[in-house]
């Protein structure tokens, strides 16, 4: 008896590997540039172009109808040493001062109450936050100028029953930047407080149970899990509260009937903003106007890194 032995069956030839032509190639190196190009182009066109222009035209003494005379830094020189500069960069920094801080406090605080009581229509009362974001600024102002009024405002009445006599906040300098700063502050505290609400709900339930075992209580939570979880939000908000707050300008402009361009007679809550839009739009010195942009810009730009620096250095060392 014979047996028959079947040949070995060859192995399969290996897959041909995968070229890809010159056109997909192309294709797939271009793309990713293709979907964020939209966003630089526009930035170059309202962003770069006009600022690039700003610091050209700071350089001329800028007539719009008239000539454009080369000064080269005169427009600096003189911005220097102008006290109205000086005055409206006090002004500036004083109510960025008064705004920003018991706004990211409250907004921080009220996050932390939000993210651990628990409340009926939670979802409501997170969506009432965003009200005053999306209250008119003209409407703001007008409510408020009537709260604040010298005779019949309601906190001079209140004011009024302790035995404090009336305050006139808009035409004093202390007044006039409470005025402001309380109505920044009412405007964006809610705006802020969910941006540090979305970040806390993405902490495990489990790190708050765990720190209330081992006997941390709500102030414990808050300082050793709340804030270092919330940092990079913090720095987010500080540094975009810094941007806003220097370029203040609609505010200081409904709240003085009188002199909107100036902030009142004696300029006391006259920003860096107004200060621009009363040089360049009522005087017409747009090479001066164009040489307080470039200040404030800078002031910015400085702040907002000196912000970003000292938050990084207080970051805490990882293991």
């Amino acid at each position: 008896m014979t047996t028959s032995i079947s040949p070995a069956k060859a192995a399969p030839p290996p897959p041909a590997p995968v070229t890809k032509t010159s056109r997909g190639g192309l294709t797939e190196l271009v793309a990713p540039y293709a979907y964020i190009a939209p966003f630089f182009v526009l930035f170059a066109i309202f962003g770069l172009i006009p600022l690039l222009f700003t610091f050209y035209v700071a350089l001329f003494d800028w007539n719009p109808i008239g000539e454009h005379v080369f000064v080269g830094l005169d427009n600096f020189t003189r911005l220097f040493q102008d006290v109205r500069f000086w005055n409206a960069a006090r002004n500036t920094v004083s109510i960025w001062v008064l705004s920003t801080v018991p706004q990211l406090l409250v907004a921080l605080v009220l996050a932390h109450l939000l993210n651990h009581v628990r409340l009926r229509f939670a979802t409501l009362f997170r969506m009432s936050m965003l009200v005053p974001y999306i209250t008119s600024v003209a409407a703001t102002a007008i409510v408020f100028a009537q709260m604040f009024d010298r005779d019949y405002g309601l906190l001079n009445w209140l004011l009024g029953l302790v035995g404090i006599g009336h305050i006139d906040f808009i035409q004093s300098v202390a007044g006039s930047h409470v005025l402001i700063a309380v109505m920044i502050t009412w405007r964006w505290f809610g705006y802020t407080a969910l941006l540090y609400l979305a970040s806390l709900q993405a902490v495990p339930r489990t790190i708050y149970e765990a720190a209330a075992v081992d006997g941390a209580g709500t102030l414990r939570q808050f300082l050793h899990i709340s804030i270092p979880a919330l940092r990079p939000v913090i720095v987010f908000t500080i540094v975009t509260s810094t941007i806003y707050g220097l370029q203040t300008f609609t505010e200081p402009l409904l709240i003085s009937r009188s002199a909107p361009s100036t902030c009142g007679p004696i300029r006391q809550c006259q920003t860096l903003t107004l200060f621009l839009f009363e040089q360049g739009f009522t005087q017409f010195k747009f090479g001066y106007a164009a040489a307080i942009g470039v200040a404030l810009f800078v002031m910015v730009v400085a702040l907002a890194g000196l912000n970003y620096f000292l938050s990084t250095r207080t970051r805490p060392e990882r293991a």
